[in-house]
């Protein structure tokens, strides 16, 4: 009688133990019946038929994919490497489970290709400049693709891009260039200004030769104030004039 009592309570617990399943409130169970599907069941406490059902545990969390760096030759044929990182979640299991045999590895797979393929399409500066726009069309591609297995792509972005090092230096040289010219423009275009200036104070002074006897005296008084020991004070010719005048007339007397 003891005996037959042990065997039931072993048999008790072995059944229970293959028949409760908990789940988290982040997982759902897909359960097979006989090799047929009859659902998504979760979260909490899932009983099963020992033998006769199968379930298998899928999370609904967000899930962070890291892409390898991928060799990428662009569309004006220059050689990098580019990674990126893919965030995706789980929206209908059963589909995550039916449509696809691995659909982690199905994903990190077409996120590679993906990558190489929008990459390939776009030059270096697009892909060194527009990461916003690389990254949207790689997540609506994705996303698309992704969605009969049902997963949703919520976002790509490019992590890293490796270029060879004669193109840091090839584009070093060329940012160097850029800064010399725009310092170039600057140059000119101050001189330029400078000059206009210039011309407009000449018609002034031309128009009121007074104004010149003012800077003259303007320059003096900023030569002072620097305690020199010798000043040079520039006499217009203009005031010898009358003297000049004044001579000629004795002359011709």
């Amino acid at each position: 009688m003891n005996l037959f009592l042990i065997v039931a309570i072993v048999f008790v617990v072995m059944f229970l133990s293959s028949a409760i399943r908990i789940l988290n409130e982040y997982e759902r169970g897909v359960i097979f019946r006989l090799g047929r599907i009859i659902g998504c069941k979760g979260p909490g406490l899932i009983i099963l038929i020992p033998v006769i059902d199968k379930m298998m545990r899928i999370s609904l969390r967000l899930v962070t994919l890291d892409v390898p760096p991928q060799d990428v030759i662009t569309r004006d044929n220059v050689s990098v490497k580019v990674s990126a990182v893919l965030y995706f979640r789980v929206m209908e299991p059963n589909k995550a489970v039916v449509e696809v045999e691995n659909f982690l590895y199905a994903t990190s797979q077409l996120a590679q290709t993906t990558l190489r393929s929008v990459c390939g399409q776009a030059e270096l500066d697009q892909l060194l400049a527009e990461r916003e726009h690389i990254n949207i069309k790689l997540q609506e591609i994705l996303d698309k693709q992704t969605d009969p297995w049902g997963i949703k792509v919520t976002n790509v972005e490019l992590k890293h891009i490796d270029l060879p090092d004669e193109m840091k230096r090839a584009m070093a040289k060329q940012a160097e260039a850029e800064r010399e010219r725009r310092a170039k423009i600057i140059h000119a275009e101050g001189e330029f200004q400078a000059a206009a200036k210039l011309g407009e104070a000449a018609d002034i002074i031309n128009d009121k030769p007074i104004a010149l006897q003012l800077r003259y005296l303007q320059t003096l008084t900023e030569v002072a104030s620097e305690k020199n020991s010798t000043t040079i004070f520039p006499i217009p010719i203009d005031l010898f004039k009358p003297f000049l005048k004044l001579a000629e007339l004795c002359e011709k007397k």
